[in-house]
Protein backbone atom coordinates (compact mmCIF):
# COMPACT_ATOMS: atom_id res chain seq x y z
CA UNK A 1 0.00 0.00 0.00
CA UNK A 2 1.47 3.35 -1.06
CA UNK A 3 1.69 6.21 1.45
CA UNK A 4 -0.48 8.40 -0.80
CA UNK A 5 -3.21 5.75 -0.95
CA UNK A 6 -3.14 5.15 2.80
CA UNK A 7 -3.28 8.84 3.63
CA UNK A 8 -6.06 9.36 1.06
CA UNK A 9 -8.06 6.54 2.63
CA UNK A 10 -7.71 7.99 6.13
CA UNK A 11 -8.56 11.51 4.96
CA UNK A 12 -11.57 10.25 2.98
CA UNK A 13 -12.82 8.31 6.00
CA UNK A 14 -12.52 11.33 8.30
CA UNK A 15 -14.19 13.63 5.75
CA UNK A 16 -16.99 11.09 5.33
CA UNK A 17 -17.53 11.07 9.09
CA UNK A 18 -17.64 14.87 9.16
CA UNK A 19 -20.11 15.17 6.28
CA UNK A 20 -22.41 12.31 7.32
CA UNK A 21 -22.68 13.47 10.93
CA UNK A 22 -22.58 17.25 10.54
CA UNK A 23 -24.43 17.73 7.23
CA UNK A 24 -26.67 14.69 6.81
CA UNK A 25 -27.33 14.45 10.57
CA UNK A 26 -26.90 10.66 10.69
CA UNK A 27 -26.42 8.72 13.92
CA UNK A 28 -22.72 9.02 14.94
CA UNK A 29 -22.42 5.34 15.92
CA UNK A 30 -23.79 4.12 12.59
CA UNK A 31 -21.47 6.51 10.74
CA UNK A 32 -18.37 5.40 12.66
CA UNK A 33 -19.27 1.74 12.26
CA UNK A 34 -19.97 1.79 8.51
CA UNK A 35 -17.08 4.12 7.72
CA UNK A 36 -14.69 1.85 9.61
CA UNK A 37 -15.85 -1.18 7.62
CA UNK A 38 -15.64 0.70 4.32
CA UNK A 39 -12.11 1.88 5.07
CA UNK A 40 -10.93 -1.64 5.94
CA UNK A 41 -12.48 -3.15 2.79
CA UNK A 42 -10.98 -0.42 0.61
CA UNK A 43 -7.58 -1.10 2.20
CA UNK A 44 -7.82 -4.73 1.09
CA UNK A 45 -8.69 -6.49 4.35
CA UNK A 46 -10.47 -9.85 3.90
CA UNK A 47 -14.22 -9.41 4.38
CA UNK A 48 -14.36 -12.06 7.11
CA UNK A 49 -11.79 -10.11 9.16
CA UNK A 50 -13.33 -6.66 8.87
CA UNK A 51 -16.18 -7.04 11.37
CA UNK A 52 -14.03 -9.09 13.73
CA UNK A 53 -11.41 -6.34 13.79
CA UNK A 54 -14.01 -3.69 14.61
CA UNK A 55 -15.51 -5.81 17.38
CA UNK A 56 -12.10 -6.45 18.93
CA UNK A 57 -11.22 -2.76 18.85
CA UNK A 58 -14.54 -1.69 20.35
CA UNK A 59 -14.43 -4.47 22.94
CA UNK A 60 -10.89 -3.61 23.99
CA UNK A 61 -11.78 0.04 24.60
CA UNK A 62 -15.10 -0.66 26.31
CA UNK A 63 -13.59 -3.41 28.41
CA UNK A 64 -11.39 -0.77 29.97
CA UNK A 65 -13.60 2.30 30.02
CA UNK A 66 -17.12 0.90 30.38
CA UNK A 67 -16.72 0.24 34.09
CA UNK A 68 -15.12 3.65 34.60
CA UNK A 69 -18.01 5.44 32.89
CA UNK A 70 -20.60 3.57 34.93
CA UNK A 71 -18.85 4.14 38.27
CA UNK A 72 -18.11 7.79 37.55
CA UNK A 73 -21.74 8.37 36.63
CA UNK A 74 -22.94 6.77 39.87
CA UNK A 75 -20.54 8.90 41.92
CA UNK A 76 -21.79 12.02 40.16
CA UNK A 77 -25.40 11.06 40.78
CA UNK A 78 -24.81 10.58 44.50
CA UNK A 79 -23.00 13.91 44.59
CA UNK A 80 -25.97 15.66 43.00
CA UNK A 81 -28.81 14.00 44.91
CA UNK A 82 -27.18 14.37 48.33
CA UNK A 83 -26.48 18.07 47.91
CA UNK A 84 -22.72 17.45 47.96
CA UNK A 85 -22.24 19.58 44.83
CA UNK A 86 -24.22 22.39 46.48
CA UNK A 87 -22.12 22.12 49.65
CA UNK A 88 -18.84 22.41 47.76
CA UNK A 89 -20.08 25.33 45.68
CA UNK A 90 -21.55 27.28 48.57
CA UNK A 91 -18.50 26.73 50.78
CA UNK A 92 -15.88 27.71 48.20
CA UNK A 93 -17.87 30.72 47.00
CA UNK A 94 -18.27 31.95 50.60
CA UNK A 95 -14.50 31.67 51.07
CA UNK A 96 -13.76 33.51 47.83
CA UNK A 97 -16.15 36.42 48.38
CA UNK A 98 -18.31 38.33 45.92
CA UNK A 99 -15.48 39.84 43.88
CA UNK A 100 -13.85 36.46 43.17
CA UNK A 101 -16.90 34.30 42.57
CA UNK A 102 -15.63 33.52 39.04
CA UNK A 103 -12.42 32.09 40.48
CA UNK A 104 -14.48 30.09 42.97
CA UNK A 105 -16.55 28.58 40.15
CA UNK A 106 -13.36 27.57 38.36
CA UNK A 107 -12.12 25.69 41.44
CA UNK A 108 -15.55 24.08 41.87
CA UNK A 109 -15.51 22.96 38.23
CA UNK A 110 -12.07 21.38 38.65
CA UNK A 111 -13.24 19.41 41.70
CA UNK A 112 -16.67 18.33 40.48
CA UNK A 113 -15.39 17.52 37.00
CA UNK A 114 -13.03 14.77 38.18
CA UNK A 115 -15.51 11.87 38.30
CA UNK A 116 -18.15 12.96 35.75
CA UNK A 117 -18.52 13.82 32.06
CA UNK A 118 -18.67 17.46 31.04
CA UNK A 119 -22.39 17.32 30.26
CA UNK A 120 -23.17 15.79 33.67
CA UNK A 121 -20.95 18.20 35.58
CA UNK A 122 -22.47 21.16 33.78
CA UNK A 123 -26.01 20.11 34.67
CA UNK A 124 -24.93 19.62 38.29
CA UNK A 125 -23.38 23.05 38.63
CA UNK A 126 -25.35 25.41 36.39
CA UNK A 127 -28.07 25.96 39.05
CA UNK A 128 -25.35 27.14 41.43
CA UNK A 129 -23.98 29.48 38.78
CA UNK A 130 -27.43 31.03 38.37
CA UNK A 131 -27.82 31.45 42.14
CA UNK A 132 -24.35 32.90 42.73
CA UNK A 133 -24.69 35.31 39.79
CA UNK A 134 -28.01 36.59 41.15
CA UNK A 135 -26.94 36.79 44.81
CA UNK A 136 -23.64 38.56 44.09
CA UNK A 137 -24.99 40.76 41.26
CA UNK A 138 -22.35 39.35 38.89
CA UNK A 139 -22.91 38.89 35.12
CA UNK A 140 -23.96 35.31 34.44
CA UNK A 141 -21.28 34.72 31.81
CA UNK A 142 -18.56 35.78 34.24
CA UNK A 143 -19.73 33.05 36.63
CA UNK A 144 -20.73 30.25 34.24
CA UNK A 145 -17.91 30.37 31.68
CA UNK A 146 -15.05 29.74 34.18
CA UNK A 147 -17.02 26.76 35.48
CA UNK A 148 -17.42 25.40 31.95
CA UNK A 149 -13.76 25.96 31.13
CA UNK A 150 -12.67 24.09 34.27
CA UNK A 151 -15.00 21.18 33.51
CA UNK A 152 -13.61 20.98 29.99
CA UNK A 153 -9.98 21.04 31.16
CA UNK A 154 -10.71 18.29 33.69
CA UNK A 155 -12.52 16.25 31.04
CA UNK A 156 -9.56 16.45 28.70
CA UNK A 157 -6.45 16.42 30.84
CA UNK A 158 -6.84 15.06 34.37
CA UNK A 159 -7.41 11.39 35.38
CA UNK A 160 -9.49 9.63 36.61
CA UNK A 161 -11.78 11.11 33.99
CA UNK A 162 -12.76 8.31 31.56
CA UNK A 163 -11.48 10.17 28.49
CA UNK A 164 -7.96 10.51 29.86
CA UNK A 165 -7.93 6.90 31.04
CA UNK A 166 -8.45 5.76 27.44
CA UNK A 167 -5.34 7.62 26.37
CA UNK A 168 -3.42 6.42 29.44
CA UNK A 169 -3.97 2.85 28.28
CA UNK A 170 -3.13 3.56 24.62
CA UNK A 171 0.11 5.39 25.44
CA UNK A 172 1.09 3.19 28.42
CA UNK A 173 1.47 6.32 30.56
CA UNK A 174 1.95 6.43 34.33
CA UNK A 175 -1.26 7.44 36.07
CA UNK A 176 0.31 9.36 38.94
CA UNK A 177 2.66 11.32 36.69
CA UNK A 178 -0.20 12.15 34.34
CA UNK A 179 -2.34 13.42 37.24
CA UNK A 180 0.54 15.59 38.46
CA UNK A 181 1.31 17.01 35.02
CA UNK A 182 -2.39 17.37 34.25
CA UNK A 183 -2.88 19.54 37.34
CA UNK A 184 0.36 21.45 36.69
CA UNK A 185 -0.49 22.24 33.06
CA UNK A 186 -4.28 22.21 33.27
CA UNK A 187 -4.60 24.75 36.09
CA UNK A 188 -3.04 27.73 34.24
CA UNK A 189 -5.04 26.78 31.14
CA UNK A 190 -8.25 26.82 33.20
CA UNK A 191 -7.27 30.22 34.62
CA UNK A 192 -6.62 31.78 31.21
CA UNK A 193 -9.62 30.23 29.43
CA UNK A 194 -11.83 30.66 32.49
CA UNK A 195 -11.82 33.71 34.80
CA UNK A 196 -9.44 35.82 32.71
CA UNK A 197 -11.26 35.29 29.41
CA UNK A 198 -14.68 35.53 31.06
CA UNK A 199 -13.83 38.94 32.54
CA UNK A 200 -12.83 40.08 29.05
CA UNK A 201 -15.79 38.68 27.09
CA UNK A 202 -18.71 39.10 29.54
CA UNK A 203 -19.06 42.89 29.03
CA UNK A 204 -18.95 42.37 25.26
CA UNK A 205 -21.78 39.81 25.12
CA UNK A 206 -24.82 41.36 26.79
CA UNK A 207 -27.63 38.97 27.72
CA UNK A 208 -30.78 40.97 26.97
CA UNK A 209 -33.52 38.32 27.02
CA UNK A 210 -35.06 36.87 30.17
CA UNK A 211 -33.82 33.37 31.03
CA UNK A 212 -36.64 31.21 32.46
CA UNK A 213 -34.13 28.54 33.52
CA UNK A 214 -32.23 31.05 35.62
CA UNK A 215 -35.43 32.25 37.27
CA UNK A 216 -36.38 28.67 38.08
CA UNK A 217 -33.07 27.85 39.76
CA UNK A 218 -32.66 31.17 41.56
CA UNK A 219 -35.85 30.41 43.47
CA UNK A 220 -34.68 26.89 44.31
CA UNK A 221 -33.62 26.07 47.86
CA UNK A 222 -30.48 23.97 48.48
CA UNK A 223 -31.20 20.39 49.60
CA UNK A 224 -31.67 19.92 53.33
CA UNK A 225 -29.25 17.81 55.37
CA UNK A 226 -26.37 18.41 52.97
CA UNK A 227 -23.13 16.48 53.69
CA UNK A 228 -20.15 18.31 55.16
CA UNK A 229 -17.62 19.99 52.90
CA UNK A 230 -14.67 17.91 54.10
CA UNK A 231 -16.28 14.49 53.69
CA UNK A 232 -17.67 15.44 50.27
CA UNK A 233 -14.28 16.55 48.96
CA UNK A 234 -12.67 13.46 50.50
CA UNK A 235 -15.15 11.21 48.67
CA UNK A 236 -14.51 12.89 45.31
CA UNK A 237 -10.73 12.90 45.65
CA UNK A 238 -10.39 9.41 47.17
CA UNK A 239 -9.94 7.63 43.79
CA UNK A 240 -7.30 10.17 42.78
CA UNK A 241 -5.41 9.60 46.04
CA UNK A 242 -5.55 5.81 45.62
CA UNK A 243 -4.24 6.06 42.05
CA UNK A 244 -1.40 8.30 43.19
CA UNK A 245 -0.52 5.76 45.90
CA UNK A 246 -0.40 2.99 43.29
CA UNK A 247 1.88 5.07 41.06
CA UNK A 248 4.52 5.27 43.83
CA UNK A 249 3.99 1.72 45.12
CA UNK A 250 7.29 0.47 43.68
CA UNK A 251 9.17 3.29 45.43
CA UNK A 252 7.78 2.58 48.90
CA UNK A 253 7.70 -1.23 48.73
CA UNK A 254 9.53 -4.01 46.98
CA UNK A 255 7.88 -5.31 43.77
CA UNK A 256 6.24 -8.68 44.28
CA UNK A 257 5.62 -8.26 48.00
CA UNK A 258 2.14 -8.42 49.47
CA UNK A 259 2.21 -4.72 50.35
CA UNK A 260 3.25 -3.81 46.82
CA UNK A 261 0.50 -5.94 45.30
CA UNK A 262 -2.08 -4.48 47.68
CA UNK A 263 -1.10 -0.90 46.81
CA UNK A 264 -1.32 -1.62 43.08
CA UNK A 265 -4.67 -3.34 43.60
CA UNK A 266 -6.40 -0.52 45.50
CA UNK A 267 -4.90 2.02 43.08
CA UNK A 268 -6.28 0.26 40.03
CA UNK A 269 -8.68 2.61 38.24
CA UNK A 270 -11.71 0.36 38.58
CA UNK A 271 -11.00 -0.57 42.21
CA UNK A 272 -10.32 3.04 43.24
CA UNK A 273 -13.58 4.21 41.69
CA UNK A 274 -15.71 1.38 43.06
CA UNK A 275 -14.35 2.05 46.57
CA UNK A 276 -15.27 5.73 46.15
CA UNK A 277 -18.77 4.81 44.96
CA UNK A 278 -19.31 2.43 47.90
CA UNK A 279 -18.12 5.17 50.24
CA UNK A 280 -20.57 7.60 48.61
CA UNK A 281 -23.45 5.17 49.21
CA UNK A 282 -22.90 5.71 52.93
CA UNK A 283 -21.66 9.28 53.39
CA UNK A 284 -23.78 10.76 50.58
CA UNK A 285 -26.64 8.28 50.85
CA UNK A 286 -27.48 6.40 54.04
CA UNK A 287 -25.98 9.10 56.26
CA UNK A 288 -28.19 11.68 54.52
CA UNK A 289 -31.33 9.67 55.22
CA UNK A 290 -31.74 7.96 51.84
CA UNK A 291 -33.04 4.39 51.92
CA UNK A 292 -31.33 1.50 50.18
CA UNK A 293 -34.15 1.40 47.63
CA UNK A 294 -33.65 5.10 46.86
CA UNK A 295 -29.90 4.63 46.39
CA UNK A 296 -30.61 1.69 44.09
CA UNK A 297 -32.98 3.87 42.06
CA UNK A 298 -30.35 6.61 41.79
CA UNK A 299 -27.70 4.20 40.51
CA UNK A 300 -30.07 2.58 38.02
CA UNK A 301 -31.57 5.71 36.49
CA UNK A 302 -28.26 7.49 36.02
CA UNK A 303 -26.87 4.78 33.72
CA UNK A 304 -29.43 5.20 30.92
CA UNK A 305 -27.92 8.37 29.42
CA UNK A 306 -24.46 6.75 29.25
CA UNK A 307 -25.53 4.16 26.65
CA UNK A 308 -24.85 6.37 23.62
CA UNK A 309 -21.58 7.58 25.13
CA UNK A 310 -20.38 4.00 25.53
CA UNK A 311 -21.41 3.10 21.97
CA UNK A 312 -19.52 6.08 20.56
CA UNK A 313 -16.44 5.35 22.64
CA UNK A 314 -16.49 1.74 21.44
CA UNK A 315 -16.97 2.83 17.83
CA UNK A 316 -13.98 5.15 18.13
CA UNK A 317 -11.90 2.22 19.34
CA UNK A 318 -13.20 0.05 16.49
CA UNK A 319 -12.28 2.73 13.94
CA UNK A 320 -8.77 2.92 15.33
CA UNK A 321 -8.41 -0.88 15.27
CA UNK A 322 -9.47 -1.02 11.61
CA UNK A 323 -6.76 1.52 10.80
CA UNK A 324 -4.18 -0.65 12.54
CA UNK A 325 -5.27 -4.07 11.26
CA UNK A 326 -5.71 -2.85 7.67
CA UNK A 327 -2.15 -1.55 7.61
CA UNK A 328 -3.23 2.05 7.01
CA UNK A 329 -1.96 3.16 10.41
CA UNK A 330 1.48 1.63 9.85
CA UNK A 331 1.91 3.33 6.48
CA UNK A 332 0.86 6.67 7.97
CA UNK A 333 3.17 6.01 10.92
CA UNK A 334 6.15 5.33 8.68
CA UNK A 335 5.36 8.40 6.58
CA UNK A 336 5.05 10.62 9.64
CA UNK A 337 8.35 9.35 10.98
CA UNK A 338 10.04 9.94 7.60
CA UNK A 339 8.74 13.51 7.51
CA UNK A 340 9.72 14.02 11.16
CA UNK A 341 6.29 15.30 12.19
CA UNK A 342 6.58 15.89 15.95
CA UNK A 343 4.59 13.15 17.66
CA UNK A 344 3.06 15.62 20.13
CA UNK A 345 1.77 17.75 17.26
CA UNK A 346 0.53 14.69 15.38
CA UNK A 347 -1.44 13.39 18.38
CA UNK A 348 -2.99 16.83 18.87
CA UNK A 349 -3.90 17.18 15.19
CA UNK A 350 -5.51 13.74 15.05
CA UNK A 351 -7.65 14.58 18.08
CA UNK A 352 -8.66 17.94 16.55
CA UNK A 353 -9.71 16.26 13.30
CA UNK A 354 -11.83 13.60 14.99
CA UNK A 355 -13.31 16.23 17.34
CA UNK A 356 -14.54 18.24 14.35
CA UNK A 357 -15.75 15.03 12.74
CA UNK A 358 -17.94 13.61 15.48
CA UNK A 359 -18.18 16.31 18.15
CA UNK A 360 -17.41 14.02 21.09
CA UNK A 361 -14.20 14.82 22.97
CA UNK A 362 -14.15 11.30 24.42
CA UNK A 363 -14.38 9.69 20.98
CA UNK A 364 -11.76 12.10 19.65
CA UNK A 365 -9.36 11.18 22.43
CA UNK A 366 -9.92 7.42 22.14
CA UNK A 367 -9.61 7.41 18.34
CA UNK A 368 -6.59 9.70 18.17
CA UNK A 369 -4.72 7.82 20.89
CA UNK A 370 -5.39 4.46 19.23
CA UNK A 371 -3.84 5.82 16.01
CA UNK A 372 -0.92 7.65 17.62
CA UNK A 373 -0.17 4.92 20.18
CA UNK A 374 1.79 2.68 17.76
CA UNK A 375 3.71 5.73 16.52
CA UNK A 376 4.74 6.60 20.07
CA UNK A 377 6.23 3.11 20.51
CA UNK A 378 8.68 3.92 17.69
CA UNK A 379 9.53 7.39 18.94
CA UNK A 380 12.38 8.29 21.27
CA UNK A 381 12.41 10.79 24.08
CA UNK A 382 8.69 11.58 24.08
CA UNK A 383 6.80 11.50 27.37
CA UNK A 384 3.72 9.23 27.22
CA UNK A 385 2.15 11.43 29.91
CA UNK A 386 2.52 14.53 27.74
CA UNK A 387 0.98 12.59 24.86
CA UNK A 388 -2.09 11.98 27.02
CA UNK A 389 -2.37 15.67 27.82
CA UNK A 390 -1.78 16.99 24.31
CA UNK A 391 -4.27 14.52 22.82
CA UNK A 392 -6.79 15.58 25.45
CA UNK A 393 -6.21 19.24 24.62
CA UNK A 394 -6.86 18.60 20.94
CA UNK A 395 -9.99 16.59 21.73
CA UNK A 396 -11.87 19.69 22.96
CA UNK A 397 -10.84 22.00 20.10
CA UNK A 398 -13.32 24.48 18.63
CA UNK A 399 -16.40 23.35 20.58
CA UNK A 400 -18.19 22.49 17.31
CA UNK A 401 -21.95 22.54 16.84
CA UNK A 402 -22.12 18.73 16.62
CA UNK A 403 -21.02 18.60 20.27
CA UNK A 404 -23.78 18.38 22.88
CA UNK A 405 -21.84 20.79 25.08
CA UNK A 406 -22.31 23.59 22.52
CA UNK A 407 -26.08 23.38 22.77
CA UNK A 408 -26.03 22.99 26.54
CA UNK A 409 -24.10 26.23 26.88
CA UNK A 410 -26.35 28.01 24.40
CA UNK A 411 -29.66 26.97 25.92
CA UNK A 412 -28.80 27.21 29.61
CA UNK A 413 -27.12 30.60 29.31
CA UNK A 414 -29.70 32.02 26.92
CA UNK A 415 -27.20 32.75 24.14
CA UNK A 416 -27.68 33.05 20.40
CA UNK A 417 -25.61 30.82 18.10
CA UNK A 418 -23.18 33.69 17.23
CA UNK A 419 -22.82 34.51 20.93
CA UNK A 420 -22.11 30.85 21.74
CA UNK A 421 -19.42 30.76 19.06
CA UNK A 422 -17.92 34.00 20.39
CA UNK A 423 -17.82 32.69 23.97
CA UNK A 424 -17.81 28.90 24.28
CA UNK A 425 -16.10 27.99 21.00
CA UNK A 426 -13.36 30.50 21.80
CA UNK A 427 -12.87 28.95 25.24
CA UNK A 428 -12.54 25.44 23.80
CA UNK A 429 -10.11 26.70 21.16
CA UNK A 430 -8.04 28.46 23.82
CA UNK A 431 -7.85 25.22 25.83
CA UNK A 432 -6.75 23.27 22.75
CA UNK A 433 -3.99 25.66 21.63
CA UNK A 434 -2.78 26.48 25.14
CA UNK A 435 -2.61 22.74 25.84
CA UNK A 436 -0.47 22.19 22.75
CA UNK A 437 1.79 25.12 23.61
CA UNK A 438 2.29 24.16 27.25
CA UNK A 439 2.94 20.50 26.37
CA UNK A 440 5.51 21.46 23.71
CA UNK A 441 7.17 23.72 26.29
CA UNK A 442 7.12 20.98 28.93
CA UNK A 443 8.63 18.51 26.43
CA UNK A 444 11.85 20.54 26.52
CA UNK A 445 12.30 19.51 30.15
CA UNK A 446 10.45 16.16 30.44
Amino acid sequence: MSPLFAISLAVAAILAIVVLIAYFRLNPFIVLFTTSLALALAAGMPANQVVKSFEEGAGHVLGHVGTVIALGTMLGKMLAESGGADRIALTISSWAGRSRVDWAMMVIGLLIGLPVFFEVGFVLLIPLAFVLAARTNTPLLRVALPMGAALSVTHAMIPPHPATLLALSAYHANTGTTIFLGILIGTPIAIIAGPLFARFIAPRVPLTEANPLAEQFVNREPPKNMPGFGITVFTILSPVVLMLIASIADKVSSPGTRLNSALHFVGNTDIALVLAVILSFYVLGLARGFSRDTILRFTNECLGPTALIMLLVGAGGGFGRELVDSGVSKVITDTALNFNVPILVLGWLLAVIVRVACGSATVAMSTASSIAGPILLQSRGVSPELMVLVTGAGSVAFGPMNDAGFWQIKEYLGLTVPQTIKTWCTIETLIAFLGLGFCLLASLFI
